[in-house]
């Protein structure tokens, strides 16, 4: 759903073939795709779509051999590009199929994304999140904004002019449930969780003028052993100690025999008397990876009580939970109600999507100045966070013109990606 959403926004006819039918009543409400009711199984659904006109399939599935199946029969088809999802990492290692015997162009593992994100996230505890764009030449930096924060009651117009040390935006707020694309006059709000974008020389003085520490977690606590659980802790318990809570015993079991520098422990991750007893008094970190969307989000929100609870810190330095979300409505709510952290796609805990897209020659964003076309980027929620000219990355402001090759990092409500493609093409 995910998936045909995000391709629908960016202007792309998309069918579905989808075999619930209740998935499908629900997809007719919200989704403008062509929407099969059938099984990759039966050539009939394959022909239904029309499937030799396809230029792409995606294999997004809960089965994996389902997904590789639908490669090869995509293959014979003619579709010229194969992307499948594969919920095994077994399937990374091509000594028993490579990607070309089944027909496979790119294989995705999500679990594994998701895993590696975590592991970067855990790495980097100063704040909630540092992520490079701009090929790592630019960061955003997202931080929830408290009492303390420099931030506080400004705008983006008066940091711009009392900030000339070095340039920096304010490209989004996560606000209760909205998603914002700040113009000049917006004000920053406690409890607002902001998204700076800088060049990534910027950003260790941008941290320390928001007084954000750069400390490493050492003591962190997971909730569930499934795929994404068990491969945080493989690639964190030679560097962070780790406490695993599994609810399953079997499965406890062997995790025990799986992990070695890992504590295993059996219970469940929603007692508080268990987390407790766990040790979650002492931890720094906690993360929620269990199956279930409510699990995760009630289990974070009672971790972080509870990591808190003598305010060792009052900037919220400690304490970070991070919850698996697995379900779009979810996302932002879950950053809202005290979560550090919703786990999903793109920026996370709000309804923005960064971008880096190249100006094409002859397109409407090419030879004039940013500021005039400040009213079109405010009907579509479009901002310009920063720009490569002559090969030196810089951030964007009012009076940068985009020349014809440049490259460009935009941010944008998920909704308008179709509108930020047409002005650069």
């Amino acid at each position: 759903m995910h998936l045909a959403q995000r391709l629908v926004h960016e202007g792309y006819p998309v069918t579905v073939i989808e075999s619930d039918s209740e998935l499908l009543e629900n997809a007719s409400e919200s989704l403008d795709a062509r929407l099969i009711c059938g099984n990759a199984t039966q050539l009939s659904s394959w022909r239904d779509a029309k499937a030799e006109d396809m230029g792409l399939m995606i294999a997004a599935t809960n089965n994996d051999s389902t997904n590789m199946l639908s490669s090869l029969i995509a293959d014979k088809f003619g579709i010229e590009r194969k992307i499948v999802r594969a919920r095994s990492i077994d399937f990374m290692d091509e000594s028993i199929f490579s990607p070309d015997e089944l027909k496979i162009d790119l294989m995705v593992h999500p679990e594994e994304l998701v895993a590696q994100e975590i592991n970067r996230l855990v790495k980097r505890a100063s704040c909630n999140d540092l992520t490079p764009v701009g090929e790592g030449n630019m960061h955003v930096l997202a931080m929830r904004i408290n009492e303390y924060s420099p931030l506080l009651s400004k705008t983006p117009k008066e940091l711009s002019t009392t900030h000339t040390e070095f340039f920096f935006r304010v490209v989004a707020i996560a606000r209760g449930i909205s998603t914002i694309i700040p113009q000049a006059e917006e004000q920053i709000r406690p409890f607002d969780q902001v998204f700076i974008m800088s060049r990534k020389e910027d950003m260790k003085p941008l941290m320390d003028m928001m007084q954000v520490d750069d400390k490493k977690i050492e003591c962190l606590m997971i909730l569930g052993g499934g795929l994404v659980g068990r491969r945080v802790a493989q690639l964190l318990e030679k560097e962070v100690e780790i406490k695993l809570i599994e609810n399953n015993p079997d499965r406890a079991e062997e995790l025990a025999s799986d992990l070695k520098h890992t504590q295993v422990i059996h219970g469940d991750g929603t007692d508080a008397n268990v987390l407790v007893m766990s040790g979650l008094d002492t931890t720094e970190s906690f993360i929620a990876t269990t199956g279930d969307n409510e699990t995760n989000i009630v289990s974070c929100l009672l971790a972080k009580h509870l990591m808190n609870r003598n305010n060792r810190d009052p900037q919220g330095g400690y304490g970070k939970t991070i919850a698996l979300v697995n379900k779009e409505d979810y996302l932002v709510l879950a950053s809202t109600i005290g979560l550090d952290i919703a786990l999903k796609a793109h920026l996370h805990g709000v309804d923005a999507e960064v971008i880096e897209l190249i100006a094409a020659p002859g397109s409407e964003i090419a030879g004039k100045p940013l500021k005039n076309l400040a009213r079109y980027f405010r009907q579509h929620n479009i901002l310009i966070g920063g720009v490569e000219q002559d090969g030196v990355w810089k951030v964007a402001v009012g009076t940068t013109e985009i020349q014809p090759q440049n490259r460009v990092v935009a941010v944008c409500s998920s909704q308008y990606l179709n509108k930020v493609r047409q002005l650069f093409t």
